[in-house]
């Protein structure tokens, strides 16, 4: 799927993730997604772009403290209002990080963190409008917070964005919710997790191939689950050398 404008309020539009070795992680992450790079000047911090086919799906940048590496990619939501939206999270009980500031001519972002301690951004986009290839090979598919108290992150995601929540009848064993915005799409979920050891969004990438891709990480320095045939396609969990946590799928093809 091309994306050519901004997406709708609350829709994840942009993921980006900061590591130690922007060079390592350009060779971990384009073996595995086929990414090509353009890398920004240093007083950018080597904000990098993960093209696909020419098109933004992702960032990288640098951060020579090994110990601030991320532990899982930052997930962006859309908004049409920074300022205002930022203002809602504070109301419904979750606090804002970084206040409203533009990037260059690009957007607006804020960081924030929810009731449960999951952090996110907000991003008004400009000229950069978030990732361009969206629920393909090589790109975001999915993003899900993970928690071990998943009531009061409904009730905050619900407040911040309007989204409306649905239980999963597909997995009926686990508490898992899905978030809709108001026109009914389908923008992520919330999965309770007892023994989660932290609230985060986890963001999952889908591949053509998950076995293929499994090795590859392996074979880069990273590390990752067995494959396994889930419901909705054949996924596994990746680290990669850095140790940040993250998903893939590949689904299967459409009736």
């Amino acid at each position: 799927m091309i994306v050519t404008g901004n997406q709708p309020d609350g829709t994840p539009t942009w993921v980006d993730l900061g590591i130690p070795d922007l060079d390592r992680a350009m060779e971990f992450y384009g073996s595995l997604f086929g990414w090509e790079f353009q890398v920004g000047p240093p007083e950018t911090g080597r904000y990098t772009m993960c093209l696909l086919r020419g098109r933004p799906v992702a960032a990288l940048m640098a951060n020579p403290d090994p110990a601030a590496s991320d532990f899982w990619w930052n997930v962006y939501f859309a908004t049409d209002d920074c300022d205002r939206t930022a203002g809602r999270v504070a109301d419904a009980g979750g606090s804002v990080l970084q206040s409203p500031m533009d990037v260059m001519d690009q957007g607006r972002m804020a960081i924030a963190r929810d009731p449960v301690g999951a952090q996110f951004g907000l991003w008004q986009g400009r000229a950069h409008i978030g990732s361009e290839v969206v629920n393909e090979p090589g790109s975001v598919v999915r993003n899900d917070l993970i928690t071990p108290t998943p009531e009061p992150a409904r009730g905050f995601y619900a407040a911040v964005f309007g989204y409306t929540l649905d239980r999963n009848p597909d997995l009926p064993d686990m508490d898992f919710t899905f978030l809709r915005r108001p026109d009914g799409h389908e923008i992520g979920g919330i999965m309770g997790v007892t023994d989660a050891p932290a609230s985060a969004w986890a963001t999952t990438f889908e591949v053509a191939d998950t076995d293929a891709v499994v090795r590859r990480a392996v074979e880069g320095g990273g590390r990752a689950t067995a494959p396994e045939d889930f419901i909705y396609g054949r996924m596994a969990s990746l680290t990669d050398p850095f140790g940040t946590d993250f998903s893939v799928i590949a689904r299967p093809p459409a009736p």
